[in-house]
């Protein structure tokens, strides 16, 4: 048994008074934000600048996908050009080249179906659309903001093949007004097709079910005027090419550029300028409220 005496312990100071808190002023009340219709109208554009300069980015970060998409259609020109050419007849006469050309920059719109759609399914596929939606972001920057930069990489695309075009032979014949016209024109069938490439990219199931899309933009490319005249064709099968809505926008394009291979039997072949602008418009009034309603749907 331990009978050691220890000393007390030392009393222990007690701890300063703590002088209260200042008062701390409640913080201001964040404001809304603008209902008026342009402040939202500036924000959607701001958000959908973001977006396109995003997708752009991607051309810095793999440059080889975008430069095999502006070269493939010059590959096809040359292709059906020099193998081909020397055994069609163009109808009216003229070289194929001339006829040739502009009916590949109808097709080139075709082909960025093909990028619009394998671009949103990856994004929808990958939880990148999701995380967009999540943001305090305009709902519609997702979309617009795919839609400027699709439309600048056609603008690209076919800013290389006319060049190709120019160096294998190939020159319009009007004024500068009426190739800025086939431009036009042109680019309103890539918007059309654009909201169609949205619709099919947001239902498919995964980028492996865009490819069994893609398999179908061939035939429908065949199945017009770009690389021959209907006429040629069986009566059926050259019904279906002349009301393509390729043909009419390749016939409106060789009509502005003064290229052979835009006359023609039949209303359509008579009416494609009217047809050029009619069938995107048809395409954008079907194909834009389903591809709004379905990215509203989506995973929802």
């Amino acid at each position: 048994m331990d009978t050691t005496i220890r000393p007390p312990l030392p009393d222990v100071p007690s701890l300063p008074d703590v002088p209260p808190l200042p008062d701390v002023p409640p913080l201001p009340d964040v404001p809304p934000l603008p209902d008026a219709p342009a402040a939202r109208l500036a924000r959607a554009l701001a958000d959908s600048w973001t977006i396109t300069l995003r997708d752009l980015r991607h051309w810095r970060l793999r440059p080889g996908a975008a430069v095999v998409g502006w070269l493939f259609p010059v590959m096809v020109v040359l292709m059906m050009g020099g193998l081909f050419g020397g055994a069609i007849a163009v109808p009216g006469g003229g070289g194929y080249f001339e006829f040739l050309v502009p009916g590949m920059f109808a097709l080139t719109m075709l082909f960025g179906l093909e990028t619009t759609m394998t671009a949103v399914t990856v994004d929808a596929a990958r939880g990148v659309t999701d995380r967009f939606r999540s943001l305090p972001m305009s709902s519609s920057a997702v979309v617009l903001g795919r839609c400027a930069a699709d439309m600048l990489n056609s603008a690209v695309g076919l800013a290389v093949l006319a060049g190709a075009g120019l160096l294998l032979g190939w020159r319009w014949h009007g004024g500068y007004g009426s190739a800025l016209a086939a431009l036009g024109l042109l680019l309103l069938l890539r918007f059309a097709l654009l909201w169609a490439g949205i619709l099919i990219g947001l239902k498919a199931s995964g980028p492996e079910a865009v490819a069994a899309v893609q398999i179908l933009v061939w035939p429908v490319g065949f199945l017009s005027n770009v690389f021959v005249d209907p006429a040629t064709m069986p009566a059926w099968l050259g019904a279906l090419a002349a009301w393509n809505p390729l043909s009419a926008t390749a016939s409106a394009a060789r009509e502005l550029f003064g290229n052979p291979g835009f006359g023609g039997e039949g209303w359509a072949a008579e009416h494609a300028l009217l047809l050029s602008v009619a069938w995107p418009v048809l395409l954008v009034s079907v194909f834009l409220p389903l591809s709004a309603r379905a990215f509203r749907r989506l995973r929802s």
